[in-house]
């Protein structure tokens, strides 16, 4: 039983220190653009809320 632990943790240990997959880097770049249109969207939001309503 506890081999097969071992064998398991092991195992995930080296999917997890492997090469990368070919689209991490795109996939990174995607979450860092849609991060910074998102902060881009609320500043845009917040001066327009300042300007038409308060």
């Amino acid at each position: 039983m506890k081999d097969k632990v071992k064998s398991i943790e092991l195992e995930s240990a080296q999917e997890l220190l492997s090469n990368p997959e070919p689209w991490e880097s795109w996939e990174s770049k995607l979450v860092i653009y849609s991060i910074l249109i998102a902060i881009i969207g609320l500043i845009i939001l917040g001066i327009l809320i300042n300007l038409l309503v308060l």
